[in-house]
Protein backbone atom coordinates (compact mmCIF):
# COMPACT_ATOMS: atom_id res chain seq x y z
CA UNK A 1 0.00 0.00 0.00
CA UNK A 2 1.15 3.55 -0.58
CA UNK A 3 2.12 6.18 1.65
CA UNK A 4 0.50 8.85 1.62
CA UNK A 5 2.45 11.97 2.55
CA UNK A 6 1.35 15.62 3.91
CA UNK A 7 2.45 18.85 5.23
CA UNK A 8 0.26 18.29 8.24
CA UNK A 9 -2.03 16.10 9.87
CA UNK A 10 -4.41 17.11 11.99
CA UNK A 11 -5.95 14.68 14.19
CA UNK A 12 -9.64 15.68 15.22
CA UNK A 13 -12.38 17.79 13.92
CA UNK A 14 -13.20 19.97 16.43
CA UNK A 15 -13.10 23.77 17.55
CA UNK A 16 -9.64 23.72 16.52
CA UNK A 17 -8.70 21.48 14.44
CA UNK A 18 -11.32 22.27 11.19
CA UNK A 19 -10.58 26.07 10.94
CA UNK A 20 -6.79 25.05 11.15
CA UNK A 21 -6.60 22.68 8.79
CA UNK A 22 -8.26 24.91 6.67
CA UNK A 23 -6.11 27.57 7.07
CA UNK A 24 -3.19 25.67 6.77
CA UNK A 25 -4.52 24.15 3.59
CA UNK A 26 -5.51 27.99 2.34
CA UNK A 27 -1.82 28.69 3.34
CA UNK A 28 -0.82 25.89 0.76
CA UNK A 29 -0.30 23.15 2.95
CA UNK A 30 -0.96 20.01 1.72
CA UNK A 31 -3.21 18.78 4.74
CA UNK A 32 -5.05 15.91 6.25
CA UNK A 33 -7.91 15.43 9.02
CA UNK A 34 -8.99 12.96 10.53
CA UNK A 35 -11.75 12.43 12.31
CA UNK A 36 -13.14 8.82 13.60
CA UNK A 37 -16.62 10.02 14.52
CA UNK A 38 -18.74 13.34 13.40
CA UNK A 39 -16.86 16.38 12.36
CA UNK A 40 -18.16 19.43 14.74
CA UNK A 41 -16.30 17.49 18.07
CA UNK A 42 -18.47 17.19 21.39
CA UNK A 43 -19.43 21.21 20.78
CA UNK A 44 -21.74 20.35 17.84
CA UNK A 45 -22.26 16.74 18.14
CA UNK A 46 -23.54 16.74 21.96
CA UNK A 47 -22.07 19.64 23.93
CA UNK A 48 -22.98 23.61 23.00
CA UNK A 49 -24.94 23.20 20.25
CA UNK A 50 -27.64 20.84 21.14
CA UNK A 51 -27.59 21.29 24.98
CA UNK A 52 -28.36 24.90 24.11
CA UNK A 53 -31.30 23.92 22.01
CA UNK A 54 -33.17 21.35 24.82
CA UNK A 55 -32.47 24.54 27.23
CA UNK A 56 -34.33 27.13 24.82
CA UNK A 57 -37.20 24.58 25.12
CA UNK A 58 -37.08 23.71 28.78
CA UNK A 59 -36.93 27.75 29.37
CA UNK A 60 -40.08 28.26 27.03
CA UNK A 61 -41.44 25.41 29.03
CA UNK A 62 -40.62 27.13 32.76
CA UNK A 63 -42.16 30.64 31.04
CA UNK A 64 -45.39 29.23 30.49
CA UNK A 65 -45.77 27.76 33.75
CA UNK A 66 -44.94 31.03 35.30
CA UNK A 67 -47.53 32.50 32.80
CA UNK A 68 -49.39 34.05 35.59
CA UNK A 69 -46.74 36.25 36.72
CA UNK A 70 -47.33 38.11 33.74
CA UNK A 71 -51.02 38.26 33.88
CA UNK A 72 -51.73 35.50 31.34
CA UNK A 73 -53.63 31.99 31.59
CA UNK A 74 -51.61 28.98 29.51
CA UNK A 75 -53.51 25.49 30.27
CA UNK A 76 -52.41 22.04 29.23
CA UNK A 77 -49.15 22.60 28.65
CA UNK A 78 -47.27 19.72 28.05
CA UNK A 79 -43.93 18.40 26.99
CA UNK A 80 -42.93 16.04 24.20
CA UNK A 81 -39.84 14.95 24.99
CA UNK A 82 -38.73 13.04 21.67
CA UNK A 83 -39.60 16.29 20.09
CA UNK A 84 -37.74 18.47 22.23
CA UNK A 85 -34.77 15.76 21.26
CA UNK A 86 -35.13 15.45 17.81
CA UNK A 87 -35.52 19.28 17.32
CA UNK A 88 -31.86 19.81 18.83
CA UNK A 89 -30.66 16.75 16.55
CA UNK A 90 -32.14 18.54 13.56
CA UNK A 91 -29.43 21.55 14.48
CA UNK A 92 -27.17 19.34 15.43
CA UNK A 93 -27.53 17.78 11.78
CA UNK A 94 -27.62 20.89 9.64
CA UNK A 95 -24.86 22.15 11.54
CA UNK A 96 -22.55 18.99 10.77
CA UNK A 97 -24.08 18.95 7.11
CA UNK A 98 -22.23 22.97 7.20
CA UNK A 99 -18.99 21.45 8.18
CA UNK A 100 -18.87 18.94 5.82
CA UNK A 101 -19.34 21.09 2.83
CA UNK A 102 -16.83 23.92 4.14
CA UNK A 103 -14.24 21.37 4.52
CA UNK A 104 -15.03 19.41 1.37
CA UNK A 105 -14.70 22.67 -0.31
CA UNK A 106 -11.49 23.31 0.89
CA UNK A 107 -8.86 23.01 -1.72
CA UNK A 108 -5.71 21.35 -0.49
CA UNK A 109 -7.42 19.73 2.74
CA UNK A 110 -7.75 15.63 2.35
CA UNK A 111 -10.75 14.61 4.80
CA UNK A 112 -9.57 10.71 6.08
CA UNK A 113 -12.29 9.21 8.14
CA UNK A 114 -10.73 6.31 11.04
CA UNK A 115 -8.87 6.17 14.11
CA UNK A 116 -4.76 7.63 13.52
CA UNK A 117 -2.35 6.42 15.53
CA UNK A 118 1.29 7.60 15.15
CA UNK A 119 3.63 4.45 14.66
CA UNK A 120 7.59 6.36 14.66
CA UNK A 121 9.16 9.14 14.05
CA UNK A 122 10.82 9.50 11.00
CA UNK A 123 13.54 11.40 9.34
CA UNK A 124 10.98 13.23 7.62
CA UNK A 125 8.55 14.02 10.14
CA UNK A 126 5.85 11.16 11.66
CA UNK A 127 4.94 7.69 10.43
CA UNK A 128 0.83 7.17 11.03
CA UNK A 129 -1.65 4.47 10.54
CA UNK A 130 -5.30 5.96 10.23
CA UNK A 131 -7.39 2.62 9.51
CA UNK A 132 -4.49 0.35 8.09
CA UNK A 133 -3.31 3.43 5.61
CA UNK A 134 0.35 4.03 5.62
CA UNK A 135 0.76 8.22 6.37
CA UNK A 136 3.47 10.36 6.58
CA UNK A 137 3.34 13.70 7.78
CA UNK A 138 5.82 16.70 8.11
CA UNK A 139 4.00 17.96 11.75
CA UNK A 140 1.03 16.71 13.59
CA UNK A 141 -1.76 18.75 15.35
CA UNK A 142 -3.38 16.47 18.10
CA UNK A 143 -6.71 17.40 18.57
CA UNK A 144 -8.74 14.94 19.90
CA UNK A 145 -10.64 15.91 22.98
CA UNK A 146 -12.32 14.15 25.85
CA UNK A 147 -15.29 11.92 27.09
CA UNK A 148 -17.00 10.72 30.45
CA UNK A 149 -14.54 9.86 33.36
CA UNK A 150 -16.34 6.87 34.42
CA UNK A 151 -16.12 6.93 37.94
CA UNK A 152 -15.33 3.10 39.78
CA UNK A 153 -18.62 2.64 41.12
CA UNK A 154 -19.74 -0.99 41.64
CA UNK A 155 -22.74 -2.10 39.78
CA UNK A 156 -21.64 1.04 36.71
CA UNK A 157 -21.36 -1.05 33.88
CA UNK A 158 -24.62 -3.12 34.64
CA UNK A 159 -26.66 0.45 34.41
CA UNK A 160 -27.83 1.75 30.78
CA UNK A 161 -26.35 4.98 32.05
CA UNK A 162 -26.86 8.54 30.11
CA UNK A 163 -23.63 10.64 29.56
CA UNK A 164 -22.37 13.77 28.13
CA UNK A 165 -22.16 12.02 25.00
CA UNK A 166 -24.92 9.90 24.83
CA UNK A 167 -27.56 11.69 26.31
CA UNK A 168 -29.16 12.97 23.03
CA UNK A 169 -30.20 9.04 22.20
CA UNK A 170 -32.53 8.60 24.84
CA UNK A 171 -35.62 9.46 24.05
CA UNK A 172 -37.48 8.29 27.07
CA UNK A 173 -37.89 10.98 29.62
CA UNK A 174 -36.66 9.53 33.04
CA UNK A 175 -39.17 9.53 35.82
CA UNK A 176 -36.68 10.04 38.45
CA UNK A 177 -33.04 10.87 37.39
CA UNK A 178 -30.36 10.77 39.59
CA UNK A 179 -27.32 13.02 38.46
CA UNK A 180 -24.12 11.90 39.63
CA UNK A 181 -21.88 15.06 39.96
CA UNK A 182 -22.94 18.44 41.04
CA UNK A 183 -20.32 20.55 38.23
CA UNK A 184 -21.41 22.63 35.90
CA UNK A 185 -22.45 19.76 33.43
CA UNK A 186 -24.70 18.10 36.09
CA UNK A 187 -26.85 21.02 36.61
CA UNK A 188 -27.34 22.21 33.64
CA UNK A 189 -28.60 19.05 32.60
CA UNK A 190 -30.24 18.36 36.06
CA UNK A 191 -32.34 21.46 35.24
CA UNK A 192 -33.39 20.51 32.00
CA UNK A 193 -34.57 17.27 33.06
CA UNK A 194 -36.55 18.82 35.82
CA UNK A 195 -37.89 21.46 33.55
CA UNK A 196 -39.19 18.77 31.26
CA UNK A 197 -40.78 16.99 33.76
CA UNK A 198 -38.26 14.55 35.85
CA UNK A 199 -37.80 13.98 39.38
CA UNK A 200 -34.38 15.37 39.64
CA UNK A 201 -31.62 14.06 42.41
CA UNK A 202 -27.55 15.63 42.44
CA UNK A 203 -25.37 13.88 44.17
CA UNK A 204 -22.47 15.14 44.83
CA UNK A 205 -18.78 14.81 47.49
CA UNK A 206 -18.52 18.48 47.99
CA UNK A 207 -19.70 20.94 50.17
CA UNK A 208 -21.10 23.08 47.44
CA UNK A 209 -21.67 22.35 44.01
CA UNK A 210 -19.87 24.04 41.34
CA UNK A 211 -17.37 23.87 43.66
CA UNK A 212 -14.53 26.06 41.81
CA UNK A 213 -17.15 28.68 42.52
CA UNK A 214 -17.43 31.61 45.65
CA UNK A 215 -19.50 30.40 48.27
CA UNK A 216 -21.95 32.94 47.82
CA UNK A 217 -22.30 32.06 44.26
CA UNK A 218 -22.63 27.98 44.75
CA UNK A 219 -25.14 28.56 47.05
CA UNK A 220 -26.98 31.14 45.28
CA UNK A 221 -27.27 28.59 42.49
CA UNK A 222 -27.94 25.53 44.05
CA UNK A 223 -31.22 27.41 45.96
CA UNK A 224 -32.41 28.57 42.64
CA UNK A 225 -32.15 25.12 41.48
CA UNK A 226 -34.05 23.79 44.94
CA UNK A 227 -36.57 26.26 44.15
CA UNK A 228 -37.19 24.74 41.14
CA UNK A 229 -37.55 21.14 42.67
CA UNK A 230 -34.13 20.15 42.19
CA UNK A 231 -33.03 17.94 45.40
CA UNK A 232 -29.15 18.06 46.75
CA UNK A 233 -27.21 15.38 48.62
CA UNK A 234 -23.72 17.13 49.03
CA UNK A 235 -20.94 15.62 50.74
CA UNK A 236 -22.06 12.27 49.83
CA UNK A 237 -20.95 9.79 47.10
CA UNK A 238 -23.02 6.62 45.12
CA UNK A 239 -21.14 3.86 46.39
CA UNK A 240 -23.27 1.05 44.48
CA UNK A 241 -25.92 0.70 41.78
CA UNK A 242 -27.97 -2.16 41.13
CA UNK A 243 -31.15 -3.08 38.67
CA UNK A 244 -33.85 -3.41 40.68
CA UNK A 245 -37.21 -4.24 38.56
CA UNK A 246 -37.10 -1.20 35.69
CA UNK A 247 -35.55 0.88 37.97
CA UNK A 248 -32.16 1.37 39.73
CA UNK A 249 -31.49 1.35 43.94
CA UNK A 250 -28.52 3.39 44.60
CA UNK A 251 -26.24 3.29 47.53
CA UNK A 252 -25.35 6.34 48.85
CA UNK A 253 -22.76 7.13 51.37
CA UNK A 254 -21.96 10.50 52.61
CA UNK A 255 -23.01 11.94 56.38
CA UNK A 256 -24.89 9.02 57.09
CA UNK A 257 -25.95 5.91 54.67
CA UNK A 258 -28.54 6.13 52.82
CA UNK A 259 -30.25 4.48 49.49
CA UNK A 260 -32.38 6.27 46.49
CA UNK A 261 -34.14 4.38 43.98
CA UNK A 262 -33.97 5.93 40.07
CA UNK A 263 -35.22 5.35 36.65
CA UNK A 264 -31.99 6.63 35.17
CA UNK A 265 -28.68 7.36 35.82
CA UNK A 266 -26.64 10.53 34.65
CA UNK A 267 -22.71 10.48 34.61
CA UNK A 268 -21.48 13.87 34.89
CA UNK A 269 -18.19 13.29 36.69
CA UNK A 270 -15.50 15.10 35.33
CA UNK A 271 -13.53 14.53 31.61
CA UNK A 272 -10.78 11.99 30.34
CA UNK A 273 -8.71 13.08 28.07
CA UNK A 274 -8.94 10.84 24.81
CA UNK A 275 -5.30 10.52 24.79
CA UNK A 276 -4.73 6.97 25.89
CA UNK A 277 -4.81 5.48 22.46
CA UNK A 278 -2.89 7.82 19.94
CA UNK A 279 0.37 5.75 20.11
CA UNK A 280 2.40 8.65 21.92
CA UNK A 281 4.84 6.12 23.45
CA UNK A 282 5.69 5.74 20.19
CA UNK A 283 7.44 9.04 19.70
CA UNK A 284 8.52 9.83 23.07
CA UNK A 285 5.48 11.86 24.50
CA UNK A 286 3.93 10.62 27.99
CA UNK A 287 0.58 11.82 29.24
CA UNK A 288 0.61 14.22 32.48
CA UNK A 289 -1.34 11.87 35.13
CA UNK A 290 -4.72 13.70 34.35
CA UNK A 291 -4.16 12.36 30.75
CA UNK A 292 -3.35 15.75 28.94
CA UNK A 293 -0.42 16.82 27.62
CA UNK A 294 2.02 19.23 28.44
CA UNK A 295 2.93 22.02 26.10
CA UNK A 296 4.65 25.36 25.88
CA UNK A 297 2.37 28.71 26.18
CA UNK A 298 2.48 28.66 22.11
CA UNK A 299 0.95 24.87 22.06
CA UNK A 300 4.52 23.43 21.41
CA UNK A 301 5.05 19.76 22.73
CA UNK A 302 8.68 18.84 23.88
CA UNK A 303 8.47 16.72 20.35
CA UNK A 304 9.68 18.89 17.39
CA UNK A 305 6.93 19.74 14.75
CA UNK A 306 4.06 17.86 17.45
CA UNK A 307 1.08 20.34 18.64
CA UNK A 308 -1.89 20.09 20.64
CA UNK A 309 -4.90 21.66 20.64
CA UNK A 310 -8.17 21.61 22.57
CA UNK A 311 -8.71 20.07 25.89
CA UNK A 312 -6.05 17.64 26.10
CA UNK A 313 -3.78 20.45 26.31
CA UNK A 314 -4.72 20.79 29.71
CA UNK A 315 -6.42 24.69 31.52
CA UNK A 316 -9.76 25.63 30.39
CA UNK A 317 -11.77 22.92 28.68
CA UNK A 318 -14.13 25.04 26.49
CA UNK A 319 -15.33 25.56 22.66
CA UNK A 320 -13.59 29.19 22.62
CA UNK A 321 -10.61 27.87 24.18
CA UNK A 322 -10.26 25.49 21.33
CA UNK A 323 -11.01 28.36 18.94
CA UNK A 324 -8.16 29.99 20.35
CA UNK A 325 -5.78 27.32 19.89
CA UNK A 326 -6.44 27.68 16.64
CA UNK A 327 -5.35 30.88 16.18
CA UNK A 328 -2.58 30.53 18.58
CA UNK A 329 -1.49 27.72 16.44
CA UNK A 330 -2.28 29.14 12.81
CA UNK A 331 0.45 31.93 13.95
CA UNK A 332 2.91 29.83 15.24
CA UNK A 333 2.81 27.42 12.83
CA UNK A 334 2.41 29.83 9.53
CA UNK A 335 4.43 32.61 11.40
CA UNK A 336 1.91 34.66 11.35
CA UNK A 337 1.99 36.30 14.58
CA UNK A 338 2.87 35.88 18.15
CA UNK A 339 -0.77 34.59 20.06
CA UNK A 340 0.14 32.84 23.11
CA UNK A 341 -1.86 30.93 25.99
CA UNK A 342 -1.66 34.14 27.78
CA UNK A 343 -5.27 35.34 27.83
CA UNK A 344 -8.37 35.96 29.37
CA UNK A 345 -10.40 33.00 29.62
CA UNK A 346 -14.51 33.65 30.17
CA UNK A 347 -16.90 30.67 30.48
CA UNK A 348 -20.74 29.87 31.58
CA UNK A 349 -22.94 27.75 33.46
CA UNK A 350 -25.92 27.64 30.89
CA UNK A 351 -28.20 27.02 34.13
CA UNK A 352 -31.16 29.41 33.97
CA UNK A 353 -30.27 31.92 35.44
CA UNK A 354 -27.16 31.55 33.72
CA UNK A 355 -23.80 32.09 35.20
CA UNK A 356 -21.43 34.44 33.23
CA UNK A 357 -17.66 34.11 34.68
CA UNK A 358 -14.64 35.43 33.69
CA UNK A 359 -11.10 35.66 35.88
CA UNK A 360 -10.79 35.03 39.39
CA UNK A 361 -13.09 34.27 42.37
CA UNK A 362 -12.72 36.47 45.52
CA UNK A 363 -11.40 33.15 47.29
CA UNK A 364 -8.13 32.67 44.34
CA UNK A 365 -7.30 36.15 44.69
CA UNK A 366 -7.19 36.65 48.27
CA UNK A 367 -5.42 33.32 48.30
CA UNK A 368 -2.93 34.66 46.23
CA UNK A 369 -2.32 37.38 48.84
CA UNK A 370 -4.10 40.39 46.52
CA UNK A 371 -5.75 43.21 48.15
CA UNK A 372 -8.94 43.26 46.63
CA UNK A 373 -12.16 45.27 46.63
CA UNK A 374 -15.41 43.76 45.66
CA UNK A 375 -19.05 45.53 44.20
CA UNK A 376 -22.27 43.36 44.46
CA UNK A 377 -25.50 44.57 43.10
CA UNK A 378 -28.62 42.37 43.83
CA UNK A 379 -30.61 41.77 40.39
CA UNK A 380 -33.81 42.24 41.88
CA UNK A 381 -32.65 46.29 42.24
CA UNK A 382 -32.75 46.47 38.19
CA UNK A 383 -35.20 47.96 36.88
CA UNK A 384 -35.14 46.18 33.66
CA UNK A 385 -34.91 42.65 35.46
CA UNK A 386 -37.89 43.62 37.76
CA UNK A 387 -40.15 44.20 33.98
CA UNK A 388 -39.41 41.52 32.49
CA UNK A 389 -40.08 39.44 35.62
CA UNK A 390 -36.15 38.06 35.88
CA UNK A 391 -34.95 39.14 39.62
CA UNK A 392 -33.55 35.98 40.43
CA UNK A 393 -29.31 36.67 41.27
CA UNK A 394 -26.61 38.73 41.85
CA UNK A 395 -23.39 40.15 40.24
CA UNK A 396 -20.31 40.01 41.84
CA UNK A 397 -17.22 41.83 40.57
CA UNK A 398 -13.45 41.69 42.09
CA UNK A 399 -11.22 44.63 41.59
CA UNK A 400 -7.43 45.34 42.70
CA UNK A 401 -7.51 47.51 45.89
CA UNK A 402 -4.65 49.53 44.51
CA UNK A 403 -5.17 49.92 40.23
CA UNK A 404 -8.77 49.09 40.10
CA UNK A 405 -8.52 46.67 37.75
CA UNK A 406 -10.72 44.18 37.38
CA UNK A 407 -9.65 40.85 38.76
CA UNK A 408 -12.71 38.80 38.02
CA UNK A 409 -16.89 38.61 38.38
CA UNK A 410 -19.56 36.47 38.62
CA UNK A 411 -22.73 37.43 36.81
CA UNK A 412 -25.46 35.27 37.89
CA UNK A 413 -28.59 36.49 36.09
CA UNK A 414 -31.11 36.52 33.33
CA UNK A 415 -28.18 36.73 30.04
CA UNK A 416 -25.76 36.27 32.47
CA UNK A 417 -23.61 34.96 30.01
CA UNK A 418 -24.01 37.67 27.84
CA UNK A 419 -23.32 40.14 30.27
CA UNK A 420 -19.97 39.17 31.44
CA UNK A 421 -18.75 40.16 28.36
CA UNK A 422 -18.73 43.87 29.57
CA UNK A 423 -15.89 42.97 31.96
CA UNK A 424 -14.24 40.61 29.58
CA UNK A 425 -13.72 43.75 27.13
CA UNK A 426 -12.48 45.65 30.46
CA UNK A 427 -9.92 43.34 31.55
CA UNK A 428 -8.46 42.71 27.70
CA UNK A 429 -8.21 46.47 27.80
CA UNK A 430 -6.66 46.67 30.95
CA UNK A 431 -8.32 49.40 32.13
CA UNK A 432 -9.90 50.51 35.70
CA UNK A 433 -13.52 49.50 36.28
CA UNK A 434 -13.75 53.68 36.44
CA UNK A 435 -14.27 53.46 33.09
CA UNK A 436 -17.51 51.31 32.90
CA UNK A 437 -18.90 53.07 36.33
CA UNK A 438 -18.56 56.63 34.29
CA UNK A 439 -19.79 55.88 31.18
CA UNK A 440 -23.66 55.81 30.16
CA UNK A 441 -25.55 53.07 30.01
CA UNK A 442 -29.13 52.66 28.09
CA UNK A 443 -32.05 52.53 30.29
CA UNK A 444 -34.17 50.69 31.36
CA UNK A 445 -31.61 47.49 30.37
CA UNK A 446 -30.05 44.56 31.94
CA UNK A 447 -26.05 46.45 31.35
CA UNK A 448 -27.24 48.87 34.02
CA UNK A 449 -27.17 46.18 36.31
CA UNK A 450 -23.56 45.57 35.19
CA UNK A 451 -22.34 49.17 35.89
CA UNK A 452 -24.51 49.15 39.09
CA UNK A 453 -21.68 46.62 39.85
CA UNK A 454 -19.24 48.38 39.80
CA UNK A 455 -20.47 51.67 41.41
CA UNK A 456 -20.88 49.26 44.44
CA UNK A 457 -17.14 48.98 44.70
CA UNK A 458 -16.25 51.36 48.03
CA UNK A 459 -13.34 53.34 45.98
CA UNK A 460 -11.88 56.06 47.73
Amino acid sequence: MATKKYDVVVIGAGQAGIPLAQALAKAGRKVALVEGKHLGGSCVNYGCTPTKAVVASARVAHLARRAADFGLAIDGLRVDFPKVLGRARDIVASSRASLGKSVAGTRGLELLEGHARLLRRARQGFRLAVDGNDILASEVVLNTGTRTRMPPIPGLDAVDCITSENWLGHDRLPVHLLMIGGGYIGLEMGQFYRRMGSEVTIVDPGAHVAGHEDHDVSDALQELLEAEGIRFVMDAKVAKLEKRGAGIAATVEGKKASSLEASHVFVATGRQPNTDDLGLDAVGLVPKKDGTLETDARLRTKIEGLWVAGDIRGGPMFTHTSWDDYRILESQMLGNGERTLERVVPYAVFTDPELGRVGMTETEARNKGLKVRIGRFEMRHDGKAREIGETAGFIKVVVDAETGLILGASVLAVEGAELVHSYIQLMNAEVPFTVMENAIHIHPTLSEAVQSAVSAIDWD
